[in-house]
């Protein structure tokens, strides 16, 4: 355990965080499970409501620091690829 202040502050907020991404990734790989269960299923108004909640999250998670942009946008674009081939 640190000796200093500044540092086990630190090692809380770590926690906290980690606890949050790791909350935010777990919605975020059941919302692309939800989207890629309703391309299976062929039902395309489904697909498109999810792809458009799945993106919006993508999105929020970048601006939140959760994940790399570029994640986002190849997951977003993966998404968007199996629900146009609708």
């Amino acid at each position: 355990m640190a000796n200093i202040k500044s540092q086990k502050k630190r090692i809380l907020t770590n926690a906290r965080r980690t606890e949050r991404n790791r909350a935010v990734k777990s919605e975020l790989r059941t919302l692309a499970r939800r989207t890629r269960e309703a391309v299976v299923a062929g039902d395309r108004e489904k697909a498109q409501a999810a792809l458009l909640l799945v993106s919006k999250k993508l999105d929020k998670a970048v601006t939140k620091g959760v994940l790399h942009k570029n994640t986002a946008a190849n997951r977003k674009s993966k998404l968007a690829k199996q629900v146009n081939s609708l």
